[in-house]
């Protein structure tokens, strides 16, 4: 995800300094990888740079004075033609999970062992994204739905190699 159109996104909703839009992406995106403050500034800076914010006033606080930021119309122009913009569709035609079925293959070992501690971890995740997924809100629950999605057709393509291994081995080793 681009960090900047989320920012930008956020920032749709009225000024807010640094710590308050960390605070926000991390509660909305960030919960598996919140984002650091380094980040959100230098994201701010550059933003601010290509004239998508604009400076917005400053707070006096306990600490250091915070700056607060705001969209600006070509910000807002930014935002929607990144919301207008499909994602491109990943085809993971370059996979490390096959990668290392076809080196362990190559090198004599065991592909069914390599497939069986995927299937495993795989599952644990299953199992834990259902468990978050029971407890969580609608996003959460959406967020969840999308990663299991995923992993339940990992699994289907973890089933169908298991299944074909003997005959890529040959293919492997000619």
């Amino acid at each position: 995800m681009s960090i900047g159109h989320a920012l930008l996104g956020l920032l749709e909703g009225g000024p807010r300094h640094g710590y308050d839009l960390k605070r926000a992406y991390d509660e909305r995106f960030g919960q598996d990888r919140p984002l650091h403050y380094g980040q959100v500034y230098s994201t701010l800076s550059r933003l601010l740079k290509n004239g998508l914010v604009t400076e917005a006033g400053v707070e006096a606080g306990d600490g250091p004075e915070r700056k607060r930021y705001a969209i600006t119309d070509a910000g807002v122009t930014d935002v929607e033609r990144w919301l207008s913009t499909p994602e491109k569709p990943e085809p993971y035609l370059q996979n490390t999970l096959y990668a290392k079925v076809v080196l362990a293959l190559l090198s004599g070992r065991s592909a069914a062992e390599v497939l069986d501690t995927q299937r495993s971890a795989h599952l644990n995740t299953m199992r834990e994204l259902t468990r978050r997924k029971t407890d969580g809100d609608l996003a959460d629950q959406l967020i969840c739905d999308f990663a299991l999605f995923h992993l339940e057709a990992d699994l289907r393509w973890l089933e169908l190699t298991a299944a074909r291994v003997d005959q890529l081995a040959v293919e492997v080793m000619r």
